[in-house]
């Protein structure tokens, strides 16, 4: 039996690509994104764990806080290589200077539409302005990088004079950038050969995502010999933001067979500090790093991973690879495999007959535009099946108060039975429904737990409406739950909900 090809560019394979992440910087002018001192160094930190090899910390001369926050970066003392951004002005560069950056990354406009409108500069003028600019970072004996902003935009000709001036004037490195995303991947193939064919300095590249291509033209880039990428954690940037470190990554390593210092196993882990941080969300079909990225409903397909997971999976590309996991999800296209799958995980083990009733149960669920959770499930089957008793579960709530108001700090107060013993326990929190959660964590002990997905929709009208609560929790083995549960009250609704996946999460752990 053959296996499975995949064509790729033999030049590629096992060739080393250095990871420029921009995140601190072109990632932070992301529309409604401001990160502190202190978070933009969790950040670094954790790109330096990722194994990025170069850092755009910030603009140090934008404001005194930015200037700050490079600088302290730097004095971290991080293995990675950290770079500040100037314009070809010295005050911007002596800035960087003063953070003791390893390398300046400087760039003027040298398309015309931008040359003309913005800065009002002749070309002569510009490609005096890049050389000096280089010659002096050089000086100082800091990397140089020199962008030509609107690269794709840019006459050819010229592009690759100024390019040309700024390798005699000993830059390290060029970068191309796609400025305004207006590239496609043949057009950025053909630029970087012409560019690769005149200059012998590594070539960097910056792609912006206005038309969603800014991953294929990194690729497209790498091919035509570009040595280096930009890319932002979760694609964040300006407007539709930039190439996502994850696609990049992963398409650099799987589908090229193509080398980087990427330790891709915390790419996920990665993801979720950056978008917690920002508040930036990403969306469940994100590739790679998304919730549904390696998430399987339809029965043909789950009936397929479960006997193989490269049936309908890249194989290439494993969830255990990024950092991720494999989740079989339930709803109204689910097969029986994958539903039989579930309960046996719950110590459920219906006959056939009850198996069938089950699944047109939570089909009809699914009709009703109703996402179906595992405890619908559980609860689907256990009446089926015969039932448990209330007893049974691990959680029993017995009482949820909260005090909250404009001078108080919501306080959250909750009595449960939690295997068979009664527990009180108090705990603060950003809002009400924060406050019950963190108590009903408090009470558990050992058992940890994480939330996955929180949502609250309401489902009728008037200022009584009832408030449909989904939950989704993760335990310290990677198993994913979750449950809904309907109330007038949010608070009550978010609790229950809550206790109702945990009990779930329990008994799978028996």
């Amino acid at each position: 039996m053959r296996g499975i090809v995949f064509y790729t560019i033999e030049s590629l394979r096992n060739k080393k690509i250095s990871i420029f992440d921009t995140t601190l910087r072109d990632g932070e002018q992301t529309p409604g994104v401001s990160l502190t001192n202190e978070e933009k160094l969790l950040i670094a930190q954790q790109l330096d764990k990722l194994g990025v090899d170069i850092i755009e910390a910030g603009f140090p001369m934008s404001s005194d806080g930015e200037k700050a926050s490079v600088k302290k970066i730097v004095d971290e003392g991080l293995k990675l290589q950290v770079c500040g951004l100037a314009r070809v002005i010295r005050s911007d560069i002596d800035t960087c200077l003063d953070c003791n950056v390893d390398m300046v990354h400087t760039f003027v406009s040298t398309s015309d539409v931008q040359r003309i409108s913005t800065i009002k500069k002749s070309r002569d003028e510009v490609y005096g302005m890049a050389i000096d600019a280089v010659e002096y970072i050089k000086d100082h004996v800091v990397k140089c990088m020199f962008s030509a902003m609107d690269a794709t935009r840019t006459d050819i000709d010229y592009l690759i004079d100024i390019y040309k001036g700024v390798e005699s004037a000993h830059c390290d490195i060029i970068n191309v950038p796609d400025t305004v995303g207006v590239s496609v991947p043949s057009a950025t193939f053909k630029l970087i050969s012409d560019i690769y064919a005149n200059i012998k300095i590594p070539i960097d590249v910056h792609c912006h995502n206005d038309f969603g291509l800014a991953v294929a033209n990194r690729l497209a880039a790498v091919e035509a010999g570009a040595s280096q990428v930009q890319v932002t954690i979760n694609g964040l940037g300006e407007r539709a933001g930039n190439a996502d470190l994850a696609e990049t990554v992963m398409g650099l390593h799987s589908l090229y067979g193509a080398k980087t210092n990427i330790n891709t196993q915390f790419i996920v882990e990665t993801s979720h500090l950056v978008e917690r941080l920002t508040e930036v969300r990403m969306p469940p079909t994100m590739p790679i790093v998304g919730d549904n990225a390696f998430a399987h409903e339809s029965g043909i397909h789950t009936h397929g991973v479960l006997v193989r997971t490269d049936t309908f999976e890249p194989g290439v590309m494993t969830p255990e690879m990024v950092g991720h996991r494999r989740r079989i999800v339930l709803g109204k296209h689910a097969g029986k495999h994958a539903v039989k799958q579930s309960l046996e995980f719950a110590g459920l083990a219906p006959t056939d007959d009850q198996l069938n009733e089950i699944m047109k149960r939570m089909k009809d669920i699914g009709d009703k535009g109703k996402r179906v959770t595992d405890a619908d499930l559980y609860s689907i089957a256990e009446s089926i099946m015969g039932g448990r008793s209330r007893e049974e579960a691990a959680i029993v709530l017995k009482e949820v108060s909260v005090m909250t108001g404009n001078i108080i700090t919501p306080t959250a107060t909750v009595k449960a039975m939690v295997n068979g013993q009664e527990r009180i326990g108090a705990h603060i929190g950003v809002g009400p429904v924060d406050a019950a959660l963190n108590t009903v964590t408090s009470i558990l002990g050992e058992y940890k737990f994480k939330l996955r997905d929180f949502r609250i929709e309401a489902i009728s009208g008037g200022s009584d409406a009832l408030a449909e609560v989904l939950i989704g929790v993760e335990d310290e083995k990677g198993r994913v739950v979750s449950a809904r549960s309907t109330n007038e009250d949010i608070v009550m609704a978010s609790v229950e909900a809550l206790v109702a996946a945990i009990n779930q999460l329990m008994r799978r752990g028996k």
